[in-house]
């Protein structure tokens, strides 16, 4: 089995990728995109409409590199229609050598048509129903918001970033440059234009879902299981059972959500390899260890019960924390609507969209200011209403609601009740007539660059007393650039991505897989966990080689063959040993063994004896059954030589032993017969 990481976490919105090549398979899991790449280009606005060509031949932002005047507007962004930053390393494989691809979350899919639409790709792809589901109204939604940017530039500005040359591009920014181009510089061939429609349609006939813990086989070999991550509605970790060895991987988790199906740890259970490569939620003081305390950075798990060790994990509520910050930013978005002052929420999370309205409803019921909820985007219809159908996704709370007869959201009464309001687009006919200010306003995109946000900020920018909730993720001063000067207030929160870093050495002692695959990065920490669990470190775009911890292989064989099984012990050593004859498959990540059909032709197989003779326990062995004889060492052409046996009784033969073969010659057949039956006699056979 071999690892490569493509790339690293860059948090919820931009999961890792890696390639596992098992059983001679490349399995792929996930193909994102870095939507945060984004900011660097310049969002369509009024501002940019009325000054296009002010901006982009200013020399007031470039005077000091005249080269990058074509380039960049006066806020030293790009005023063009943007290109997609995709997984830079993995357009340096060969896509008909991709086999599966595992998609664990709607994030992870974004970049998918990129790769389906490929020449060569034969892949085939599976994901949850419900990430499937959210991935496609994720990616129609990108290519509805980007039409605005084709609209405005035409094709004419198509190929900007390419026809650029290396001086340009070392005059920018080091900010935009390190976006553009990468640390190393070599990121530029990963930026492409964004697919079409139809690229989204072809690509989800490609993709086969799953529900949880439902096994798909591939080929006979791989089976493939969906479990529950926790994360959000339909996210997964995946299991992969195949004839040489099991492997799980561990994508961004947590173990409890207020939305969404809780962790599934109880399948994670006992495997050979375990993949953790996700560590959206940890930062980097995680890493680093205090002298005075570094031999505790690991704890101790006393306890030798697993349900006890899952009790102690799943105890910990890390959906309460979500609610403390949610109620947060209702309270600081109420004091922004008193105050007079709208509030704009671009954020890109699902289940925390979904919490975020109920709590958002219940705090102006329980206030004196009665304010309306806008939903604004092109698929919002389509997602809310697909939430309501899927109790057997979400957690164990949410499904008491259903069973109870009440509403699993409370998004679907509160829409009846006109208290939140939802619009395709910002200059929709309805919207424009029940608009009213101050308002709270949920609408993409979490980027800034993209869907009614840019237009809301334009107007909303200068506002002291309006609010601005962005999600961590996103560099603010570079997304924030083109709308400066701000005065409303920017509340930034950082919600749960992963499982929390205490928790992670506990969560493995726990599964107890044979061997662990951890970043590099995490050497530090995970240090220490190699007395209990053996523990390898991957670095980003390096493939590592991972040893099979079976030493074993098993196959499954016929009832019928077996019962004509003749075991034979080994002379020298503590095994027993049978030949067979018979077909050998593979199915459903198992070998078989059964017998052929009989042929006229069949004959019995022949012995098959192997090992050294020594040739004075040959002498000895003659001398039992009457044949005597006597040794000559005799010097061949090599090296090695050779020990000879001069029989002469009960006949004249010759025996000649050497380091690979042992040679009888005789011209009585009684006489060959017994010199084999006593070379037999010495050597394992069966």
């Amino acid at each position: 089995m071999k690892f490569t990481s493509l790339s690293e976490t860059g948090g919820y919105n931009l999961p890792p990728c890696n390639i596992v090549n098992l059983c001679s398979f490349h399995i792929l899991f996930d193909c994102p995109l870095n939507l945060s790449a984004l900011t660097i280009f310049s969002p369509i606005s009024t501002t940019l409409y009325e000054n296009l060509n002010e901006h982009r031949f200013s020399c007031s932002s470039s005077a000091s590199h005249p080269k990058t005047k074509k380039l960049l507007d006066k806020n030293n962004l790009i005023p063009a229609e943007p290109y997609y930053k995709t997984v830079e390393r993995l357009h340096l494989w060969d896509v008909s050598l991709i086999d599966v691809v595992l998609i664990s979350s709607p994030m992870g899919m974004l970049g998918l048509p990129f790769l389906t639409r490929a020449e060569g790709f034969s892949a085939k792809v599976y994901a949850t129903e419900v990430t499937a589901r959210l991935g496609q109204l994720l990616m129609e939604d990108l290519v509805a918001m980007h039409t605005e940017y084709t609209q405005f530039y035409g094709p004419k500005e198509t190929g900007l970033l390419q026809s650029l040359n290396w001086d340009e591009f070392e005059a920018l920014p080091p900010t935009l440059k390190e976006v553009l181009l990468g640390k190393d510089g070599t990121e530029l061939g990963s930026w492409l234009s964004l697919y079409s429609a139809t690229d989204v349609k072809e690509c989800l006939r490609k993709v086969q879902s799953l529900k949880y813990a439902e096994e798909a086989c591939y080929n006979g070999t791989l089976i493939i299981k969906a479990l529950s991550s926790g994360l959000e509605i339909g996210s997964c970790n995946w299991s992969l059972k195949s004839p040489k060895r099991d492997l799980l991987y561990i994508s961004s988790s947590v173990f409890s959500s207020g939305t969404a199906m809780d962790f599934d740890f109880h399948a994670l259970l006992g495997s050979d390899v375990l993949i953790y490569s996700d560590f959206a939620s940890w930062n980097g003081d995680t890493w680093v260890e205090s002298e005075n305390n570094s031999s505790s950075s690991v704890p101790v798990v006393c306890s030798t019960s697993d349900n006890a060790h899952a009790w102690e994990l799943q105890d910990f509520d890390e959906s309460s924390e979500e609610m403390e910050k949610l109620n947060f930013i209702c309270s600081c978005s109420m004091n922004a609507v008193k105050a007079g002052g709208s509030v704009l929420i671009p954020i890109g999370r699902l289940g925390i969209i979904l919490q975020l309205l109920e709590l958002l409803a219940l705090h102006i019921e329980s206030s004196d200011i009665k304010i309306p909820i806008f939903i604004i985007s092109g698929v919002a219809e389509e997602l809310l209403a697909y939430t309501t159908i899927l109790p057997e996704w979400l957690c164990k709370d949410r499904q008491e609601k259903l069973y109870s007869g009440n509403p699993v959201f409370a998004h679907e009464e509160l829409i009846k009740e006109k208290k939140i309001h939802v619009f395709p687009s910002l200059h929709s006919h309805e919207l424009l007539m029940l608009w009213q200010e101050p308002c709270i306003v949920v609408c993409p995109h979490w980027s800034l660059r993209l869907g009614p946000v840019v237009h809301l900020l334009q107007r909303w920018h200068a506002d002291p007393n309006a609010l601005l909730v962005l999600e961590e993720g996103v560099d603010t001063d570079l997304a924030l650039s083109p709308f400066k000067p701000i005065a409303m207030k920017v509340l930034q929160c950082s919600f749960v991505s992963g499982i929390k870093s205490e928790k992670v050495p506990q969560l493995l002692k726990m599964l107890q897989p044979k061997l662990i695959l951890l970043p590099d990065y995490t050497k530090p920490y995970f240090n220490p966990l190699n007395e209990s669990l053996s523990c390898l470190f991957f670095n980003e775009n390096e493939t590592l080689s991972v040893p099979n911890p079976n030493k074993h292989l098993e196959v499954n064989i016929a009832t019928d063959l077996a019962s004509q099984l003749t075991l034979s012990k080994l002379k020298s050593e503590e095994l027993t040993i049978a030949r067979l004859k018979g077909k050998l498959f593979v199915d459903q990540a198992k070998h078989y063994i059964v017998a052929e059909k009989p042929t006229m032709s069949s004959k019995m197989m022949p012995l098959v004896h192997w090992g050294t003779v020594d040739l004075e326990s040959l002498v000895l062995a003659l001398e039992k059954i009457g044949v005597k004889g006597s040794m000559e060492k005799v010097k061949d052409e090599d090296e090695f030589g050779s020990n000879v046996l001069h029989v002469f009784e009960p006949n004249k033969g010759l025996i000649q032993v050497k380091e690979t073969s042992t040679v009888i010659s005789t011209g009585d057949e009684n006489l060959a017969s017994l010199i084999s039956d006593a070379v037999h006699s010495l050597l394992n056979g069966i």
